[in-house]
Order: C-alpha cells, then sequence, then structure tokens
C-alpha cells in the first residue's frame, strides 16, 4: 500500500508539471473544432505532443483510420515481474459538433487521456518489477460514425486489458448509464406533377414523410417510459407547385440495452412502411452509421475511481443525474474491462449548448480536467498493483456483460 501511494504520488507531481504543456494542447484543438472524421488538426496536434515527450513513446499517427493515431510505452529495465504485463489503454476523443465548436468538452477528454497516459508512465517507469505497457489510442468521430466502432472491428483492442476515459459534464460521477443509438435514414420516392393542375397524376412523398413523423409521434405513448426515438424531416420537396417526388427523415432510436434496440427498431419500421403504403410511395429505410451500445457498468473501477477523486477533492453525489446520451464507448466497454466517468468542468451548463462550448475553453476547467486525469491514472495504478482488484474487475466485466444478455 505504502508504495502503490508513492506512485500515486509521482504521478501527480508528473501531472501538476506539465499543466502549461497541456492547457496548451486541450487550447490547440478547442480553438480549430473538427468534425467527426476531418479532425486533422486535433491528430497532428495529440501526435506531435507524444511525439516530443523526453522518454519515447512510440507514435503511429494515421492508426488504421486518417485522424486516429496509437501511442505505446513500455517499461525497461530487467525486474522480476509481479505478474503478467498488463497493457493499460487511455482513450482520446477530439471531434465538435456543427456550428457550436466544442460544445461537449471533446478538446478535454483529449487532455485527460494525455495526461492520465504521462502520469501513469511516471509511476511505474520506477517499478522495473511492474511491467505495464501503456497505450494511448486516439479515438476520432464519436459524434458520429462511431470511430470506436471502426477501431474494434480493426483489431486496435485486441491487446488491451483495461481502457480508461472520462467524459465532462454538469457533476462528478464515476458512473452514469448511457443507451444504446440507431441512427436510419428515411427515404420516401413519389411521382411529381402540378400540383394545381394535374396533382391527380402524382405520388406525395411528402405526404409519406408526414405520415411517418406522425405515425411515430403516436407511437411514443405505447414505449417503456425511458425509450427514446427523435427526429427531423430532412427534404420535403423543392416547390409549392411541384407534388414531392422525394422526402427524407432522419431518426434516432434509444432504449437502455441493446437488446431491447430491436424491438423499437421493428416499431419503428412498421410505422415507416404504413406511410409508403398509404401514400403509394416507395420506401428506403438505410441504417448509416453504427449501432452504440449502452456502457457495461464496472462497479470495482467505478469504486476505485471514487476513492481516488476524493482523496484529489472531486465530490461524488449519492445519486447522480441522469444521463440520457450515447457514446460509441459502450462497443469498447463490451470487448475490453473499462471505465468512462464523468467529470465537472465548472459550470452548471449543458452539454451541447454555446454555453458549455465556451466553458470547455476556459482556465476554470483545467483544475477539474487534470483531477480526473489524476483520479484514472491513480486508478490504474491500484488495479496493476493488485492482482486481487484486477481479478474483481475481470469478474465484474464477465458478470456484467452475462446481466446484458439475460
Amino acid at each position: 500500500m505504502e508504495n502503490r501511494q508513492q506512485m500515486k504520488e509521482v504521478l501527480q507531481r508528473c501531472i501538476d508539471s506539465m499543466k502549461e504543456q497541456l492547457h496548451s494542447l486541450s487550447q490547440d484543438i478547442w480553438t480549430r473544432p473538427e468534425l467527426a472524421g476531418e479532425e486533422v488538426n486535433a491528430h497532428d496536434t495529440l501526435v506531435r505532443f507524444f511525439s516530443q515527450q523526453e522518454r519515447a513513446w512510440t507514435v503511429q499517427s494515421h492508426y488504421k483510420l486518417p485522424t486516429a493515431f496509437r501511442a505505446s510505452w513500455g517499461p525497461a529495465g530487467a525486474g522480476e515481474p509481479r505478474g503478467p504485463a498488463l497493457n493499460v489503454g487511455f482513450l482520446c476523443e477530439y471531434d465538435a459538433l456543427p456550428e457550436i465548436g466544442h460544445a461537449c468538452g471533446h478538446n478535454l477528454m483529449a487532455e485527460v487521456g494525455a495526461a492520465a497516459a504521462v502520469g501513469l508512465r511516471a509511476a511505474v517507469e520506477g517499478q522495473p518489477e511492474l511491467p505495464v505497457p501503456i497505450t494511448v489510442l486516439g479515438t476520432p468521430a464519436e459524434e458520429a460514425i462511431g470511430g470506436k466502432i471502426d477501431l474494434i472491428q480493426a483489431g486496435a483492442f485486441t491487446d488491451l486489458d483495461l481502457v480508461f476515459m472520462a467524459h465532462p459534464a454538469q457533476q462528478d460521477a464515476s458512473f452514469l448509464p448511457t443507451v444504446t443509438i440507431a441512427e436510419v435514414a428515411v427515404k420516401y420516392h413519389g411521382k411529381a406533377s402540378h400540383a394545381a393542375a394535374y396533382p391527380w397524376e402524382g405520388v406525395n412523398a411528402l405526404d409519406a414523410a408526414v405520415l411517418a413523423y406522425s405515425n411515430l409521434s403516436v407511437l411514443r405513448q405505447q414505449l417503456k417510459p425511458d425509450w427514446r426515438l427523435h427526429g427531423i424531416i430532412k427534404h420535403g420537396g423543392v416547390k409549392p407547385n411541384i407534388i414531392p417526388a422525394y422526402s427524407e427523415l432522419e431518426f434516432y432510436l434509444r432504449t437502455p440495452r441493446l437488446r431491447d434496440l430491436g424491438e423499437l427498431q421493428a416499431k419503428a419500421e412498421a410505422c415507416f412502411r404504413a406511410a409508403a403504403l398509404a401514400t403509394g410511395c416507395q420506401v428506403e429505410i438505410i441504417y448509416p452509421a453504427h449501432t452504440y451500445s449502452n456502457i457495461l457498468p464496472n462497479n470495482t473501477l467505478a469504486h476505485l475511481y471514487e476513492s481516488n477523486g476524493n482523496a484529489l477533492g472531486m465530490s461524488f453525489p449519492e445519486q447522480p443525474a441522469s444521463f440520457s446520451g450515447s457514446t460509441d464507448f459502450g462497443n469498447v466497454s463490451f470487448v475490453v474491462p473499462g471505465i468512462h466517468p464523468f467529470f465537472y468542468i465548472g459550470t452548471d451548463a449543458l452539454n451541447h449548448t454555446e454555453e458549455y462550448a465556451e466553458a470547455a475553453g476556459a482556465e476554470e476547467a483545467q483544475l477539474h480536467a487534470l483531477r480526473a486525469a489524476k483520479a484514472l491514472a491513480m486508478t490504474a495504478v491500484d488495479v496493476v498493483c493488485c492482482p486481487d482488484l484486477l481479478q474483481r474487475v475481470r469478474e465484474d466485466f464477465r458478470m456484467a456483460k452475462l446481466r446484458e444478455e439475460k
């Protein structure tokens, strides 16, 4: 225990000593927001950060995806290992939102992942008997597309034993439930005609879209309280005197658990098809992006994170607020044991607002971001130093997957 505490003190000092460099990294990303899959500057900034560290990291730019990267560090020296080497992973997100920039604070998430990784390296590099490789994955396109899912499919997580990341929010929380999400695009094809002279010759695709939207609105009263569906009509015609030959809707479907999502999809698809039948249109139902899973909880990691966070001055409410968002980290949590806590950044503003984007770039957010990074790295120290804790983490992971399947 004494050695573990010393390691935690070392990593805290390391992160504190780099706070200006870490802040600069975050600001570079915040001032140049980039959309999902287009994070060229963020990728280059993070690659440069790890390439310039005094203790060499092996950095792979454009790792499996154009704006993903991998930075890895392995301990040198020959000691008698306490056990098998554990590859500890830290994840960085860095995509922004259209028009409102880093309104989800992904610039801070990138900073936290980088800070936690260099902090853990400082803690373990003086422990030759404790072989702990460290991997940082830059995971683009969380707000759309689902970059982590592409990386899972490409094998980027196969050699990781644990994964850590943290997300900005309105409070500190070791775990908040997220929901699954499926994005669906619905396209109706009708027939154009003059709306005044020959309306009977047309097949109105806009009518199909309106009926589908109404069908789903009526369906809501029959859904379970924690199921969600919401969407927009993206295209409804070109001119009032032309019967619309084409319309398009975009909807998101969400359920707390992945196993329920298929039932909601079937109900929604019935609404879409009914609108086509009623209007005589042809319909295409397309799922253009990956389905995001809910995050599996890991109670052992959550308790360790809270304990370390409390020691750093974080405050965890007994009844944390609910969170109904979605993240591709949910898919990661099904393949590797991990944790995705949330951290306060000094504002009560809500994510995905202009006010939150401003707060994500404010000086006040730095204290909270670096504290979250320290808590993540300290939690990793606990697990890599204690085989019993590691076993409990793995058992939590196994049991959470079993519960999900029931």
